[in-house]
């Protein structure tokens, strides 16, 4: 009697111990890499209209489509991809510390970062540019924005950058944030608002700015775009394939239309995998 009772306990703990290890194994397989469980956490901007933007609906931008792209070329579906926010300050910290697998967020290509990252790309060539008042018909070049109140958010050096080698007269106005710029520019508080064109050009392709914006034009630097990876990561080789496929089957020209032809951005061809313009 005694030894049926141990050995109905026994069946009970081999039962429990049977029952947490499947458990165990379940939660093992959910975080793992192989079959449906796998995922790839990408870096975005938030904050970007017509870059990387996140909305009540999902995320949307140029730069989430290119790497919705490349995920899906690298064997990941839509919902199998985790966003997450790449301020500028933390790009390269994230991608060292592997919080990241990639980043793509108007992500400039610099000597200066590749000593502490890899880049995939290019694979847009921005310039910065100015948005101006569509009925704006002095502003025709950089030397126009003397004696303007041009506008660039708190940090920034595209306005100093303006200021220092082409408009030495420009009355430099430094916002918050791109919207508060837009708001100034509308109302006639600021004549112009500089940064990237396509970020400019994101903005003003909202809904709410529809033919009320323009872009100057003035292409006064090369920014390079391109997707960082961890030094040495193999993903490199493996991205600029993907974006070279998204050149050749058409949807790179269709995200670029997507996103910033409400602006009448005239951009760039697609650029070449390691042409980087300086």
């Amino acid at each position: 009697m005694k030894l049926r009772k141990v050995t109905a306990a026994s069946a009970v703990l081999l039962a429990l111990s049977v029952s947490a290890t499947a458990c165990g194994g379940d939660k093992k397989d959910d975080s793992s890499s192989s079959g449906g469980a796998k995922k790839i956490t990408i870096g975005i901007k938030f904050d970007q209209p017509g870059i990387g933007q996140k909305t009540p609906q999902g995320y949307t931008g140029f730069d989430v489509d290119v790497a919705t792209y490349v995920a899906k070329k690298l064997g990941y579906s839509t919902d199998q991809i985790k966003w997450r926010e790449s301020k500028s300050a933390d790009r390269e910290t994230m991608l060292q510390r592997g919080d990241v697998d990639f980043i793509a967020a108007s992500y400039s290509i610099t000597p200066e970062r590749e000593q502490k990252v890899d880049f995939a790309g290019p694979y847009l060539l921005a310039h910065q540019d100015v948005l101006l008042r569509a009925g704006e018909t002095k502003i025709k070049s950089p030397s126009d924005l003397n004696n303007r109140k041009l506008c660039s958010v708190g940090g920034s050096t595209s306005a100093q950058n303006v200021h220092d080698k082409l408009a030495p007269k420009a009355n430099l106005q430094q916002y918050p944030t791109y919207s508060e710029c837009l708001s100034g520019l509308q109302s006639g508080a600021i004549d112009a608002l500089t940064t990237d064109d396509s970020i400019l050009a994101g903005y003003a392709s909202q809904a709410q700015f529809k033919g009320k914006f323009k872009l100057g034009g003035f292409k006064m630097t090369n920014e390079n775009y391109g997707i960082g990876v961890k030094k040495g990561s193999p993903l490199k080789d493996k991205i600029n394939k993907a974006l070279e496929a998204m050149v050749a089957d058409g949807s790179w020209d269709a995200a670029v239309k997507k996103n910033f032809g409400p602006a009448g951005y005239k951009n760039e061809p697609a650029p070449k995998i390691g042409d980087v313009k300086s």
